[in-house]
């Protein structure tokens, strides 16, 4: 009879859940997400925002850019320059000087100057004086072809090389709005990384084009890997070893056509003008085509797939005796996954309860991260005493600061605080971290433990399928969390604690990147391995401990203990039959992606000539083929996950099986009779099962 175990660590469970949902509800009360979404004005207050004055002006723009270091700044600091929402950014070069005196001109300026502003009724130099209108407007990135909006919607100057010459609409100079001629080049001074940023926009907005224009290809694409991997897992059941074998010769012709084609690039380009150009040479480029013009680029793919190909070969001849004895297994488990078809459906739940982690996690750290108030800070352009403290907008012309400071301003800085709420809100999102971690390991451990639990009742059935329950998914999934929820939120705790401490050096690491203390950075890199180590055996360990727990109903201790002196005892059957089927498992997706992969690639590079006026046209045909080929692995992991479950399930009810039996009439073998045939075990007196 099973019974609840490990209660202390569900009841913590149930608490810390509480917990989470208290500061859920606390963060979601306090934050507000549009501090995210929409750039803010000197005054703090959110351009393109609903419902507010600003809600037709979504766009920032600054007075003079020239003060602010780079526009990678502006996304996350403050620069000392004001800052207004508008409702578009300016399209033409104009000085306030020059508008004053031209009413239309002076109209369109308007919309680039404060509330104060009044019209003409101050001087000229008052206006720029105090601040309320710009010097100067410089036409902004987003009229450059193709015309988007603003980057991160602020308005960017509109600077441009030509020939090496760096160029705001078309001049080399500019007006600065005082009457003094100035050098373009200075205004890369405050904005040094534009050309960086709209690189990086142009490149993504090709992708975006590349998505739009090839999506329902790669849907295609993803649909033929879920039914190839399908019909491998249905074919594994009735012709495992033919599959095997069939499955081990195709992925060295894979592999072989790759160094086939890889080695006629190269031989191909011999002799063409710039082929011979190394990598270091050439560096980094957004068009990652002209890395295959280059014969460097095809030979490091042909040392590649060569080294692949001789290490599979090897390990294929020294381990050929023993992929008998895993293909029994594997066929196994197919009859296994044949009697509780529901397994392979599974996986979708475990991804579902994920993504609600996932998602919770995200808002969570969102709200927290802008439940902060809004601070402003005295900014200025010459010394002064005041400068970079706090200040109120409402009194601040009223302040001795404008007496003592004259071009000093109080502009929005960030978003802080002084309570208690606001000083506690880092201890906050560690914790969100935290149960971030325990929540999608405990996720983890409530799938591996189902699983478990119903390839396990099918190993312990004397007659298959007649002894098995009616459901055993639903049946194990009602066991997992009835008894067992306590010794999974055991598990899945320790590999949270374990897995934020790693965290905790990464950030650590990150941190101490500029710092020459070398002791202090490899004493870190020693800590990062050890604990990576530590996860990896933690996880290994996790996976056994759940598989005991499916089967006998222990505490996780227990099952811990006993699976992990069950695999020492048999170490030898755990190297050679566990880990060789799990390398014919990762075979078997290689050969799956590899397919896809290289049926995407002649299709997208349109060398396919049945349907080469099918594909579509793009601009950078890599970006298809990779995503098919990362949700090719996606979905082919998903379903081999439950055969490397099953596998390992019946595995150790294999090696109990061997431990606690004789093959006599009151302690008979429950394996398999094809198992029992390959290791020359009978059953006295008893039909077999």
């Amino acid at each position: 009879m099973r019974g609840c175990t490990d209660i202390i660590c569900c009841v913590l469970l149930v608490v810390a859940i509480v917990g989470y949902v208290v500061v859920g509800v606390v963060a979601w009360t306090h934050g507000d997400p549009r501090k995210v979404i929409h750039p803010t004005d000197s005054r703090g207050q959110f351009c393109g925002q609903p419902g507010t004055p600003n809600e037709k002006k979504p766009f920032l723009f600054y007075f003079d850019i020239v003060k602010c270091a780079s526009p990678l700044v502006l996304l996350e600091f403050q620069c000392p320059t004001t800052q207004i929402c508008v409702s578009k950014c300016p399209d033409r070069y104009l000085t306030y000087l020059a508008a004053s005196g031209n009413p239309a001109s002076l109209e369109y300026y308007r919309n680039f100057c404060t509330p104060e502003y009044k019209g003409t009724q101050k001087a000229a130099l008052n206006v720029l004086k105090d601040r309320e209108c710009p010097a100067m407007l410089i036409p902004s990135t987003h009229l450059s072809p193709p015309r988007v909006p603003p980057v991160a919607r602020r308005c960017f100057p509109a600077i441009q090389a030509k020939k090496g010459v760096i160029m705001v609409g078309n001049k080399t100079t500019y007006e600065d709005g005082w009457g003094n001629h100035r050098n373009v080049t200075e205004l890369l001074e405050g904005a040094k990384k534009a050309n960086v940023v709209l690189e990086t926009r142009q490149l993504a907005m090709k992708i975006f084009e590349d998505y739009t224009v090839s999506w329902y290809w790669i849907i295609i694409g993803l649909v033929i890997a879920m039914v190839a991997s399908l019909i491998f897992i249905v074919l594994l059941r009735f012709l495992a070893g033919i599959m095997v074998w069939v499955m081990i010769v195709m992925v060295i012709l894979v592999l072989g056509y790759g160094i086939f084609h890889c080695y006629m690039e190269y031989a191909k380009l011999k002799g063409e003008a710039g082929s011979d150009m190394s990598l270091a040479d050439l560096g980094f480029q957004t068009d990652l085509r002209v890395y295959l013009h280059l014969r460097q680029t095809w030979l490091a793919f042909l040392i590649i797939l060569c080294v692949l190909e001789l290490v599979i070969v090897l390990l294929l001849i020294f381990l050929r005796k023993r992929i008998l004895i895993a293909i029994a297994l594997i066929k196994e488990a197919s009859r296994a996954v044949g009697h509780v078809m529901s397994s392979l459906l599974f996986p979708l739940c475990t991804f579902f309860l994920l993504c609600l982690c996932i998602a919770y996690w995200a808002s969570t750290a969102v709200f927290l991260s802008t439940s902060n108030e809004a601070v402003y800070k005295v900014f200025n352009e010459s010394a002064c005493p005041f400068a970079g403290q706090t200040c109120r907008p409402e009194t601040f012309n009223t302040s001795n600061v404008t007496k003592l400071c004259p071009d000093a301003q109080c502009l929005f800085a960030f978003y802080g605080g002084e309570t208690a709420y606001h000083k506690y809100l880092i201890v906050l999102q560690f914790f969100n971290v935290f149960m971030f971690f325990w929540l999608a390991n405990f996720v983890i451990a409530l799938g591996q433990v189902t699983l478990a639990g119903a390839f396990a009742s099918y190993y312990w059935a004397f007659k298959k399928p007649d002894d098995m329950p009616a459901f055993p998914l639903f049946s194990a999934f009602g066991r997992a969390l009835r008894y067992h929820t306590g010794s999974l939120a055991f598990g899945s705790l320790i590999l949270a604690i374990v897995q934020v401490i790693r965290v905790i050096l990464e950030y650590l690491d990150h941190r101490l990147k500029a710092a020459e203390n070398k002791f202090a950075k490899f004493l870190l890199s020693c800590l990062k391995c050890c604990f990576w180590c530590l996860e990896k055996f933690i996880k290994f360990l996790n996976r056994n401990a759940y598989i005991m727990i499916a089967i006998y109903g222990t505490n996780f201790c227990t099952s811990a203990r006993n699976a992990f002196f069950l695999l020492m005892r048999n170490i030898i059957r755990v190297a050679v039959l566990d880990k060789v089927t799990d390398f014919l498992f990762f075979l078997g997706k290689l050969l799956i992606v590899g397919s896809v992969g290289i049926l995407a690639f002649f299709f997208f590079t349109q060398r396919i000539k049945l349907v080469q006026d099918t594909a579509p046209p793009l601009n950078y045909y890599w970006v298809p083929i990779l995503t098919v080929i990362v949700g090719s692995y996606l979905i082919a992991h998903g379903f081999f996950s439950v055969y490397g479950m099953c596998v390992d399930t019946l595995f150790l009810c294999f090696l109990e099986d061997l431990e606690r039996n004789d093959g006599s009439a009151e302690k008979p073998y429950f394996m398999s009779q094809d198992l029992r045939k390959l290791l020359k075990k009978t059953n006295k007196g008893q039909p077999d099962a």
